[in-house]
């Protein structure tokens, strides 16, 4: 693998990441209505907003710096689970890449799986509760793989937001068992889990940033 991914691909994302919440937040809002507070949408582009601002006006020369500066305005910034949630995940993948300018491949999907497990450490999710871990595990599972096999890094992150989007509506038929939605039981059922389905925007524009 020599496709490194330069820092103002990795800003890019970041960018475009905003664009999509700010644009789907009535969406996610909607989705969040049905098993949760209401909040996701405006949650998440609030967030993402003030996070690509303070980026955009400290312009981090570094991955670390980059992802600390985001993960700390999402704390910072937004209510709910989402804040920490996301928050955990840029700060743990901003010090798994360290002080970088270019990422390898293979080094970005290190610091993704890192992210992921500061999630599991922070809201104990596993696979199959009706939360993001269901769109973002298998999507690294799936970088992983096309890694693995030689594939470039356009590949790897376009496999992961397919896998994503699959395992986002692979959580409409699951019971939730973390978070507010667990409150409702079987009721639960029938609906997307918001979660999931911003962390599917993620991975999208990741590869979206990646392809260029």
């Amino acid at each position: 693998m020599t496709d490194s991914i330069p820092l103002t691909v990795l800003t890019d994302w970041l960018h475009r990441f905003r664009d999509a919440v700010v644009a789907q937040r009535d969406w996610l809002t909607e989705l969040d209505s049905a098993i949760g507070d209401a909040d996701h949408g405006a949650n998440m582009a609030r967030g993402m907003t003030a996070a690509v601002e303070k980026a955009d006006q400290t312009a981090p020369a570094t991955a670390d710096e980059l992802f600390k500066t985001v993960g700390m305005t999402l704390v910072s910034t937004v209510g709910g689970a989402s804040g920490p949630l996301y928050g955990t995940f840029f700060l743990r993948l901003g010090a798994t890449l360290g002080p970088v300018s270019d990422v390898d491949p293979a080094a970005l999907a290190g610091g993704l799986r890192a992210g992921l497990e500061g999630i599991v450490a922070r809201g104990k999710a596993e696979a199959g509760d009706k939360t993001l871990f269901d769109a973002v595990a298998p999507a690294l599972d799936a970088m992983d793989a096309a890694l693995a096999g030689g594939a470039s890094a356009g590949t790897a992150t376009a496999d992961a937001a397919t896998a994503a989007a699959t395992g986002r509506d692979a959580t409409i038929a699951l019971v939730a068992r973390k978070g507010r939605a667990s409150y409702l039981g079987e009721r639960s059922a029938g609906h997307m889990d918001p979660g999931s389905a911003s962390a599917t925007l993620l991975f999208e524009t990741l590869a979206a940033a990646v392809a260029g």
